[in-house]
């Protein structure tokens, strides 16, 4: 990785019930959970991704 790394981030909410299927499926297409806060409502998770952007 070089230091002018550039990222692209997605925010995506979880469906409690499927959780881990959304976040192995958005890991397959090369994306690394930042972190996971509660969303706008209070009570769906919201998920916060990033990637390498490709040059």
């Amino acid at each position: 990785m070089s230091v002018n790394q550039k990222w692209e981030y997605a925010t995506l909410p979880l469906l409690i019930h499927a959780t881990k299927q959304i976040l192995d499926q958005w890991g397959d297409d090369g994306w690394e959970l930042v972190t996971v806060i509660p969303g706008p409502d209070g009570n769906a998770p919201v998920a916060y991704l990033k990637r390498p952007k490709s040059e």
